[in-house]
C-alpha cells in the first residue's frame, strides 16, 4: 500500500492526470507516513505546512486501508469549512480518480437532524406544547420536512425557532432505532427519521467525517476500552486541525450547565408563562406548582452564585470585574435546588405508574433523566469532587436580555492522561495533523523531527531568517500536552517559496504594549503599512477594547483613503464580514481570536497581515491559570512550558493567513518590539518560514 500511495502522488501517478496538478514531495512524504502508520497500527503526529495538500495526503491512504482491511476511517476536523471541503470537493474528486470503490458520509450533532417521529408527536400534541405563534412555526417545519433532502438545520433558508426545533429534533432517549428506525412500527407508515437514515449511513460507510466536538461527545459515551478501535470496533482516527484538540477535548471531557439549560429542562415539563408542557398534555395540574417552585429556586441559586462571585472578585485587587471566575473551594454557596429537583423526579415516578402509553412514558423518562443530570452537575460543581479538575463560573449576556446568563464549568487541568489512555492507547492507528503543530516553521526541504536541531541566524537589521534554527520543543510540545509521547513526529514543511512571496517587517521603535504610548504608535504604524498595500489587510488584535479604540481613531483615515473598515463584533456576523472582505479589495479587517486561524483568503484580497501584539494567552482565565499552577507544582517553568509555546503556535497561525497559494504574495508586520528586545523573541522569529526580514 505504501508503494501505491507513493505512486499515486508521483509526477506519473493518477493525480497527475488532473488539471492544476503540481507535484509536491511534501504531500507525497506525508501520505507515505500516514500509510505506514495505518499498516502498523501506530500513532503519527505530522505537521504539513500551508500548500502541502494535507487532506488528500491523509484521505488517499485512509480510503485504501479502510477498503482493503474492512476498517472504518473516522476523519475529524475542527471547522465546518474543512468538513464541507472534504465532503463537497476532495472526496468526490477521489471517487473519480481512485480505482477503489468507497463510500463516505458526514455526521453532524444529532440535534441538527429532524426526527419525523418527534415531529409527528409534536403535531398531535401541539395545543398542549406550543403557543399559537409556535404552532405556526411547527407547520412551517412540517412543510419543510416534505421537501428537504437531508433533514438538517443547514437545509433551511431561514432557521426555525430554537424552542420549536428542540421539540422535533433528534434527541438521545427519544429518537432510537426501536422507536423510529428502519424496522420500527412507526417507519412502516411514516417517513423515516432523518437521524436514523444518517445513522444507517454511518455504519455502512467506509469513511465518516465529523467534527472534534462530536468526536469527544461520542468518546464520552464509550465506557469500556474497545479491543480494536476508538469510537467503534474496527475503526481508526485521523484528526485534521489538530492544534485545537487540547481545548476542545478539555471542554467536553469536563461538564457545563447554564442557567438557561436549567430553565429549559423544567419548562419542558411546564412553562408558567405559556402554560404549556408535558404536564399540560397529561392533565397533571397538581404537580405544576412544584415546577414553579424549582424555577424560582433556580433563579435564586444563580443569583446567589453571581453575588458570591462578585464578592470574591472585589476581594481580589487584580480582578475588579469578571466574565469568568474561578471557584477555588467547595460549597461556595448552598444547594437550594436539590430538594426541588428531587421532588419533581418523585412526581414523574408517580405519574409513570399511571401512564400506559409508550410515547408519554419515554417523554417522562427522558425529562427525569435530564433533571438527574442537572442535579449531578450542580452537586459535583459545589462539592468539587474531582481534585484534578478546575471549576469556574462564566457570565454572558445573550441577545438583548439585560440580565446575564451564568454557567457552571469544570474541566481537567491536564487532559494528557485521559487522551494517553483513550486515544493514543487504543489498539488502532491515530493520526494528528495541522499546518501549525511545531514550535518552528521547519524548512522548505523535507524535515523529520528526529534530526538534531541546528543553530543559525543573523543580527543585522536587514537579513535572511533561516528556519533551521529549530526550537528544542518542536513537535514534542504538542505531543506531550496531548499524551501522544509515543507517536512518530514528522514535519514536512511547505512547498511555497516564502523567500519570494513574503516580506517580514519588524518595528523596533514600538513602545512596550503595556506602556501608554503604545496605542498612539500602533495607530501611526497601521496607517503606514496599510498605505503600502492600499488596504487588503488583516489587522490582528489580542484585546477587544484596544481594537475598538484603534478602529474609532482610524475611521477618518480609512474614509480618506476610500477603504472600507470591517471590525469584528460590531454587528456584522463573522462569516458575512469575511465574505465582504474577500469581495472588496479596498478594505481592511480588524479581527480577534477567530481570525488568527481557520480563515482562508487566497488571491488579491489579502496581501498584508499586521500582528499588533504577540499573542500571549491571558493568564487569568480559570483553565489557563490552573494549567500554569499545575506546571509550577511539578517544579516546571509555566512561561517556558506553556505560555510561550502557546503564543508561538498562535503567532504561526496568524502569519499563516497570508500565503494560501503559489501566486500569493505580501507583507507580514509585527508591531510588538518584544520580538527583538526580549530573550524569547527569537522563538517567534524561528516560527517564521524562511523569508526576507527588515527591521524598522
Amino acid at each position: 500500500m505504501v508503494r501505491d500511495v507513493r505512486t499515486f502522488f508521483s509526477p506519473e501517478g493518477s493525480l497527475a492526470r488532473f488539471k492544476n496538478f503540481e507535484y509536491r514531495p511534501q504531500q507525497q512524504q506525508m501520505a507515505e507516513a500516514v500509510a505506514e502508520a495505518l499498516l502498523t497500527k501506530n500513532k503519527l503526529i505530522v505537521e504539513g505546512g500551508t500548500g502541502v495538500g494535507k487532506s488528500l495526503a491523509y484521505l488517499v491512504p485512509a480510503i485504501l486501508y479502510a477498503t482493503e482491511h474492512k476498517k472504518k476511517a473516522i476523519i475529524c476536523t475542527h471547522t465546518i469549512n474543512l468538513q464541507e471541503q472534504l465532503i463537497q470537493k476532495d472526496l468526490p474528486l477521489l471517487k473519480k480518480i481512485l480505482d477503489t470503490d468507497f463510500t463516505y458520509t458526514m455526521l453532524k450533532g444529532r440535534s441538527n437532524y429532524l426526527c419525523t417521529y418527534r415531529l409527528h408527536r409534536a403535531l398531535r400534541n401541539a395545543k398542549y406544547l406550543f403557543t399559537d405563534t409556535e404552532q405556526a412555526e411547527l407547520e412551517r417545519i412540517k412543510e419543510w420536512s416534505e421537501k428537504t433532502k437531508d433533514g438538517t438545520l443547514s437545509d433551511f433558508a431561514v432557521e426555525p425557532d430554537p424552542k420549536v426545533w428542540s421539540e422535533v429534533c433528534s434527541e438521545r432517549g427519544l429518537c432510537s432505532p426501536k422507536v423510529c428506525g428502519h424496522k420500527s412500527d412507526f417507519a412502516q407508515d411514516h417517513p423515516l427519521c432523518f437521524f436514523q437514515k444518517a445513522r444507517n449511513r454511518i455504519f455502512t460507510a467506509d469513511l465518516l467525517v465529523l467534527n472534534h466536538t462530536l468526536f469527544f461527545i461520542n468518546l464520552g459515551l464509550v465506557f469500556n476500552k474497545l479491543p480494536d478501535g476508538v469510537l467503534m470496533n474496527n475503526d481508526f482516527v485521523i484528526f485534521d486541525e489538530a492544534h485545537t484538540l487540547e481545548n476542545v477535548a478539555s471542554k467536553h471531557i469536563g461538564f457545563s450547565l447554564s442557567s438557561g439549560q436549567y430553565r429549559y429542562a423544567l419548562n419542558r415539563l411546564y412553562n408558567p408563562r405559556t402554560q404549556k408542557g408535558v404536564f399540560t398534555s397529561l392533565l397533571r395540574p397538581n404537580e405544576i406548582p412544584h415546577i414553579a417552585d424549582a424555577l424560582e429556586a433556580g433563579e435564586e441559586f444563580f443569583s446567589v452564585l453571581e453575588e458570591a462571585c462578585d464578592k470574591a472578585c472585589q476581594a481580589t485587587p487584580q480582578k475588579l470585574s469578571w466574565s469568568d471566575f474561578r471557584v477555588r473551594r467547595p460549597n461556595l454557596i448552598g444547594n437550594n435546588v436539590a430538594s426541588h429537583l428531587a421532588r419533581i423526579r418523585d412526581d414523574i415516578a408517580e405519574i409513570l405508574k399511571t401512564v400506559d402509553d409508550e410515547e408519554s412514558t419515554s417523554d417522562l423518562e427522558y425529562c427525569s433523566k435530564r433533571i438527574t443530570e442537572i442535579q449531578s452537575v450542580i452537586g459535583d460543581f459545589l462539592d468539587q469532587s474531582a481534585l484534578d479538575h478546575v471549576y469556574w463560573v462564566e457570565k454572558n449576556f445573550v441577545g438583548r436580555n439585560p440580565n446575564p446568563q451564568l454557567s457552571l464549568h469544570a474541566a481537567p487541568m491536564d487532559i494528557a492522561q485521559y487522551l494517553r489512555e483513550r486515544l493514543f492507547g487504543a489498539n488502532t492507528s491515530v493520526v494528528l495533523t495541522s499546518a501549525t503543530l511545531s514550535m518552528s516553521a521547519g524548512t522548505t526541504a523535507l524535515t523529520d523531527q528526529a534530526k538534531a536541531p541546528q543553530k543559525g541566524g543573523s543580527s543585522s537589521s536587514k537579513r535572511r531568517l533561516s528556519s533551521n534554527n529549530r526550537l528544542p520543543m518542536g513537535l514534542e510540545y504538542v505531543s506531550n500536552r496531548l499524551g501522544g509521547e509515543s507517536s512518530r513526529l514528522l514535519q514536512v514543511g511547505s512547498p511555497f517559496d516564502f523567500e519570494r512571496q513574503v516580506q517580514l517587517y519588524l518595528v523596533n521603535k514600538m513602545p512596550d504594549p503595556r506602556e501608554d504610548e503604545y496605542q498612539e504608535k500602533l495607530v501611526e504604524y497601521i496607517k503606514f503599512f496599510v498605505k503600502q498595500t492600499h488596504g487588503k489587510a488583516f489587522v490582528l488584535f489580542t484585546n477587544n477594547q484596544l481594537m475598538r479604540k484603534v478602529a474609532e481613531e482610524l475611521e477618518p483615515f480609512f474614509e480618506e483613503l476610500d477603504l472600507e473598515l470591517y471590525v469584528q463584533g460590531m454587528g456584522l456576523p463573522r462569516s458575512a464580514m469575511l465574505d465582504k472582505f474577500r469581495k472588496n479589495t479596498d478594505s481592511v479587517l480588524f479581527g480577534l481570536d477567530s481570525f488568527w486561524q481557520g480563515v482562508d483568503v487566497p488571491g488579491n484580497s489579502l496581501s498584508n497581515v499586521i500582528i499588533t501584539r504577540l499573542p500571549f494567552v491571558a493568564p487569568d482565565h480559570p483553565l489557563t491559570e490552573a494549567r500554569l499552577e499545575l506546571i509550577r507544582l511539578r517544579g516546571g517553568n509555566p512561561f517556558m512550558e506553556y505560555t510561550l509555546p502557546e503564543a508561538v503556535l498562535k503567532f504561526r497561525q496568524g502569519i499563516g493567513r497570508l500565503i494560501r497559494t503559489q501566486s500569493d504574495h505580501g507583507i507580514v508586520v509585527v508591531l510588538d518590539s518584544r520580538i527583538l528586545s526580549k530573550f524569547y523573541g527569537s522563538r517567534f522569529l524561528e516560527a517564521m518560514p524562511k523569508c526576507a526580514v527588515e527591521i524598522i
